[in-house]
């Protein structure tokens, strides 16, 4: 099945006797990359559900505020980054120190069991040590492949700024893995 480009699927979606279809064709092409947008974020499978979930329910509820000024997946980023950092500010207030400390034991004993490359443990590892927003900004640029413009609109960023993270993190990044300052 093809999927439709995001001006079809807007149409769709204003469309009352198409609406339906139009939001299964977005959640269709989306999905996805919206999942693993959230993941890299949330680190969690099953989080990272609920909070694509949370993504597409926000979405439905606010698609006639779309004006078309941005691109549809610029909007739906924007939507998935502010929905991922919500759980995660959500997530710190709930955790105590202990559940922490239960929690890190239990990631690094799956990342241990885990059959993979060691270059790619050591690079999430370096990641989940960068501050909050270096870990986004790497993220999209790196994973998502996103213009300095597109993470500039969804985060509200000047790109000066977002070139002086994604720079920092890289860093960041080089130096931890080349010190073996990781699990």
């Amino acid at each position: 099945m093809k999927v439709p480009e995001d001006d079809e699927i807007l149409e769709l979606i204003a469309d009352p006797s198409d609406q339906e279809r139009g939001f299964k064709l977005m959640m269709v092409k989306y999905q996805k990359p919206l999942y693993w947008h959230i993941r890299r974020m949330v680190k969690e499978h099953e989080d990272a559900n609920d909070v694509l979930q949370n993504t597409f329910i926000k979405v439905y509820k606010n698609i006639e505020r779309f004006e078309s000024k941005s691109k549809l997946y610029t909007w739906l980023y924007k939507i998935a980054t502010n929905e991922s950092i919500t759980f995660l500010n959500k997530k710190k207030r709930i955790k105590t120190e202990s559940l922490e400390t239960a929690e890190l034991v239990k990631e690094s004993r799956a990342v241990d069991s885990q059959d993979g490359d060691l270059i790619i443990k050591k690079l999430n590892s370096a990641i989940d040590k960068l501050p909050e927003k270096q870990r986004m900004v790497f993220s999209m640029r790196y994973f998502d492949e996103m213009t300095y413009n597109q993470i500039s609109e969804m985060l509200g960023t000047s790109v000066g700024g977002l070139k002086a993270s994604y720079h920092h993190a890289v860093k960041k990044i080089e130096t931890l893995i080349l010190e073996g300052k990781l699990n």
